[in-house]
């Protein structure tokens, strides 16, 4: 049986705070406005290319960065177009993402009335200054707020957080997962930094006052935060920026790659075979991983057994089923 999760694209014009980031034109012109006829449309699209095999258990999702924040009458509109899929149980739920200061109790019950079932806020770091630096409008303390009042309302709950923004160090986003981790959140997306045209992170970097990590430096990063929050049982849904979407063209720095969480988790499993085969001879050895992660170990075309092969180690993967994910011993 199959489930399928319906994503919607929700332009933020109506978003108050320009972010350092962010650059809403860009993103507007690749977006026209979701209306709720694009809802049914997109769901009623998903449900025959399931046919009877639909469980039920897909989500309609809308995403954007500030869905509580646009005109009160369009939100109302979009959630009157997917409810009666929930009502009627075709799909799980509804799912949006949203500002932590556009959360407090009278948004939280409209959510309710509407299916809403999970909420997923834009943090990007719980370190005011970084904040502050990065003019995201909202604080530490605000995120922390929203949590809570989530929480009481029961919903599900998700946090984003990004790396590498102006002023940010690998210190304080370590220390900002962990804030984050202390929150119990279900689930967890994380996003390098990216430059795009026309946003303050842009200019910042042409005037040299700015030096965005790249790829490189973020997955070596994400390969700590990854295990960080799947220790704590929290899900990590998404880690990099999605492919496609018309703003491929407006990159002009920081961290993109199409596989950027193959990129980490690979990495992941780099840095915990260098452990397990400190003291070991050189020359072959045979490396045991879970079952489905020999891919993740030989790493994204490779990279990792060409790497361990030039430190004198030429490598056999085999799956072991009584081994963790990210586990690696030396048989």
């Amino acid at each position: 049986m199959k489930h399928i999760n319906v994503g919607l694209f929700v332009v933020h014009k109506g978003c108050p705070h320009k972010c350092s980031f962010c650059d809403q034109r860009s993103i507007t012109g690749f977006q026209r406005e979701l209306t709720p006829q694009d809802v049914i449309e997109s769901a009623e699209t998903a449900l025959r290319s399931l046919g009877e095999e639909n469980t039920g258990e897909g989500e309609i999702a809308f995403f954007g960065g500030s869905f509580t924040m646009i005109g009160r009458e369009y939100m109302i509109s979009l959630l009157e177009s997917a409810y009666p899929y929930v009502q009627k149980g075709l799909f799980s739920g509804i799912r949006i993402s949203t500002r932590p200061d556009g959360i407090d109790d009278e948004i939280c019950s409209l959510l309710k009335s509407y299916g809403v079932s999970a909420v997923e806020l834009g943090a990007q770091s719980l370190d005011d200054r970084v904040l502050s630096l990065n003019e995201r409008g909202h604080t530490a303390a605000d995120v922390e707020n929203a949590m809570r009042i989530l929480k009481r309302y029961g919903f599900e709950t998700g946090l984003q957080m990004m790396t590498g923004l102006y002023g940010s160090s690998d210190e304080d986003s370590l220390l900002t997962a962990q804030k984050m981790a202390d929150m119990e959140p279900d689930t967890v997306r994380i996003y390098p930094t990216v430059v795009l045209k026309n946003t303050a992170l842009c200019s910042l970097m042409q005037a040299g006052l700015y030096d965005p990590p790249g790829v490189e430096e973020s997955v070596e990063l994400c390969a700590k935060l990854i295990p960080l929050f799947e220790e704590r049982g929290i899900k990590v849904i998404r880690v990099g920026l999605h492919s496609g979407g018309g703003l491929d063209g407006e990159i002009v720095g920081g961290a993109y790659h199409p596989a950027f969480r193959e990129l980490c988790e690979g990495r992941i499993y780099r840095n915990e075979a260098l452990k397990a085969l400190e003291g070991a001879p050189k020359g072959r050895v045979t490396l045991a991983v879970a079952p489905g992660m020999a891919s993740r170990m030989a790493g994204h075309g490779r990279c990792n057994t060409e790497y361990l092969e030039q430190a004198g180690y030429v490598c056999k993967i085999i799956q072991d089923d009584s081994l963790a994910k990210y586990e690696v011993k030396v048989r």
